[in-house]
């Protein structure tokens, strides 16, 4: 039985392992891997008592995955993560040593550099799956994070084509980075040199949506009074890369052309920043929402809106973004506001017909794009046959998890019946 070792460069309990890392591992096991996780938790000694440990060993060992941890460091950040590279490294050797795993799976860059350093200094030459994707150089210029030009960023770019060149195969998030990175693989899949590359969205699993219907929407929309308003809904992050005025720009000119017009927004930080903004623009309390929701709970919250944004910076970083919202926003029946040149969300919307795109940002363009949406016949039941066609964890983002892994392992595989 082939095995895996999976690594990853953020807690367990962060709701994106909990959403994008832990239910892709249980579909790549359905193809035979042995899994095994490394994840780095934060404030390990304050946050973690033993008995949490082993129940959350023993909870991944259910789903049968083996999981093991480091503290992650945080300052001063480059000797922090330096030093965090460092102890990965040496992790990884053991677990060669020990365990003798087929492929080492890094999630981005410097779980895959970990890999990469270990190989070399191991006996045993397990098979390097880099999982790029997104730009991580550019998206921390673009974000404003380090300087553009400058050394921190000069030597991830580096360090990004040394393991372009140690790896063995790819796997990327949109159509758009595979035709910057890989535009010999359109075709064939493979790169220049015969390794697979694979373009895997962001899924969702499906069955999490399940419970989305009218009745639920009519139960949420009661529970939250707002049966008779025209619900607008963002989940995520503000700041950065995302447009924060631009999308309480949009809220704020729904509300002016309709008075019935609500904003629901599901965030994680700055909730009281976010609520103060809005009331600045004239709104008052009962026409928004501003709150932090547990994953769990975004399904419920979601099927209560008519529509969903998402403004993101069209920065040369965001060709390679596929945001788990979109899927989400897909899986709740939402039909989607967004802007152009983000991954592949502009081919989705038009393709699929599941949405608007704004070309300006200004107040005419978010109401012809809202007046737009609303003309979509049989909107919510396509929006959901979407999100079964292009971000089912089971249909789409497993089977190409164990397709890639198929490949990697020299396994014998029907591409072409694909």
């Amino acid at each position: 039985m082939a095995k895996t070792l999976y690594l990853c460069y953020f807690g367990v309990r962060e709701p994106l392992v909990q959403t994008q890392v832990i239910p892709y591992l249980v579909e790549i096991k359905k193809s035979g891997v042995e899994v095994s996780l490394l994840t780095f938790e934060p404030d390990l000694k304050e946050t973690w008592t033993r008995e949490q440990i082993a129940e959350q060993i023993a909870e991944l060992a259910a789903q049968g995955i083996d999981w093991h941890y480091l503290a992650y460091h945080k300052w001063p950040s480059v000797p922090a993560t330096l030093y965090d590279i460092f102890r990965g490294t040496l992790f990884v050797i053991r677990f060669i040593r020990e365990y003798e795993p087929d492929i080492l799976h890094g999630r981005v860059h410097l779980p895959t550099l970990m890999a990469v350093i270990a190989r070399k200094f191991s006996r045993r030459k397990p098979k390097i799956l880099f999982d790029i994707r997104g730009f991580f150089p550019e998206e921390y210029t673009d974000a404003g994070v380090w300087p553009e030009g400058g050394w921190l960023y000069r030597a991830a770019k580096r360090v990004e084509r040394w393991l372009l060149k140690e790896s063995d195969g790819f796997v990327v998030l949109t159509e758009r980075a595979r035709e910057i990175l890989f535009p010999e693989s359109i075709e064939s899949g493979l790169d220049k040199r015969g390794r697979p590359v694979e373009v895997i969205p962001c899924c969702v699993d499906l069955k999490n949506f399940e419970k989305v219907d009218e009745e639920s929407r009519s139960e949420t929309r009661e529970k939250l009074g707002i049966q008779d308003r025209y619900v607008i809904a963002y989940v995520g992050s503000f700041g950065g890369w995302y447009m924060t005025d631009e999308m309480l720009d949009l809220f704020s000119a729904a509300r002016e052309h309709n008075p019935r017009s609500f904003a629901m927004i599901l965030t994680q930080r700055g909730k009281k920043g976010v609520a103060e903004q809005l009331r600045k623009r004239g709104f008052s309390d009962s026409d928004f929402l501003v709150d932090s929701v547990n994953p769990a709970e975004i399904p419920k919250y979601l099927s209560a809106a008519d529509v969903s944004i998402s403004f993101i910076k069209a920065c040369y970083s965001k060709q390679s973004s596929s945001p788990t919202k979109i899927a989400e926003y897909l899986a709740c029946g939402l039909p989607i506001i967004a802007n152009r040149g983000v991954g592949d969300l502009d081919a989705l919307i038009e393709n699929h017909r599941v949405g608007a795109l704004i070309e300006d940002f200004n107040p005419s363009s978010y109401l012809t794009a809202i007046a737009d949406v609303r003309t979509l016949e049989n909107i919510r039941e396509h929006c959901r046959e979407t999100a079964v066609s292009e971000f089912d964890l089971q249909g789409v983002g497993g089977p190409r998890y164990r397709l890639l892994y198929n490949e990697i392992l020299n396994k014998e595989d029907e591409r072409q019946s694909q």
